[in-house]
């Protein structure tokens, strides 16, 4: 096994056809731990180059403790696929709900799923972190990576609006965090470029409301300044971006990023929005560079529908 998952890793860094999973807002309830498990497993029995986890490996009403932090360490590290782990809102901006500090509880996180630059899982895959850069130190969950023509970036972007507009302490927290992830966001475009490669990938765990822009003025809308920086950075960079999120809980893959100048759907522009709770399932993002499609996507279900 171990043998085939690198010689799987290995043909996907070459610039052949590769795939990946994607899970997340999963496990939530007692009752979906046991199918969490079987779903990892599940995933284990393919060949695949990583799986990401979009965030969201609690409910936001439960306690945000250490021990359950610990536990999903050992699950993800148990996981024969190197795991990317990006941050969701219910392991930090919500945990105030259970009495936890919200900065307090993403300090631990930091410390404990990112403590240095290799993935979680095995084989591990090397990792850029935003913290090399002495001006973000403190954003190590910030993270990219390539795979064959293909370019990687992981944001702290989470549910809950994305953490604006629930104390002046949060709000400072949103600010910085927001600059980080702009400069973060167009250093990857930038290397994109440079590097000609045939798509950017994106992963954050908020639903970033694209269908909602016009409702909520920019000021107190969490998502307004990403959601700006993606049009911008898309409309430029001339490629397939791919948006990866979870936060609303319902599995759908579309374009719903709007062409400025003609008001229609920018089509190099995809959406791929992960399962959620109570549903435990994953998708498998296949990407072929010979492809003019680039994309082909199926459900766990779809692959294994005898489960």
């Amino acid at each position: 096994m171990a043998l085939a998952l690198a010689a799987a890793l290995a043909q996907a860094q070459a610039g052949a056809r590769f795939s990946f999973a994607v899970i997340g807002d999963t496990p939530y309830y007692s009752g979906e731990e046991w199918m969490f498990v079987d779903m990892l497993k599940e995933i284990d029995r393919e060949d695949l180059a990583f799986v990401v986890h979009i965030g969201d490996f609690k409910s936001g009403s439960s306690p945000c403790s250490d021990a359950l932090f610990a536990k999903r360490l050992q699950q993800f590290q148990s996981v024969r696929h190197p795991f990317i782990y990006v941050p969701g809102d219910n392991e930090w901006t919500d945990c105030h709900r259970s009495g936890a500090d919200p900065l307090e509880r993403l300090a631990k996180l930091r410390e404990m799923f990112y403590p240095d630059d290799d993935s979680l899982g095995e084989p591990k895959l090397k990792l850029e972190r935003q913290s090399a850069d002495p001006r973000f130190a403190e954003y190590r969950e910030n993270v990219r990576w390539t795979i064959g023509p293909a370019l990687f970036i992981g944001l702290n972007v989470p549910g809950t609006n994305n953490n604006l507009g629930r104390t002046p302490q949060m709000d400072d927290e949103y600010a910085r965090r927001s600059a980080a992830n702009a400069a973060w966001l167009a250093e990857g475009f930038d290397l994109a470029k440079k590097h000609d490669y045939a798509a950017v990938f994106i992963a954050i765990q908020a639903d970033p409301y694209f269908e909602r822009a016009a409702q909520r003025p920019p000021a107190t809308d969490g998502y307004a300044a990403f959601r700006q920086a993606l049009l911008a950075h898309t409309l430029t960079f001339g490629k397939s971006v791919i948006l990866i999120h979870g936060d609303t809980h319902r599995f759908r893959v579309d374009q719903p990023l709007v062409d400025p100048a003609t008001q229609k759907p920018l089509e190099r522009f995809t959406r791929i929005e992960s399962f959620g709770s109570p549903w435990v399932d994953w998708i498998r993002v296949s990407v072929d560079p010979a492809d003019p499609k680039l994309l082909a996507i199926k459900t766990g279900k779809e692959i294994n529908p005898a489960r």
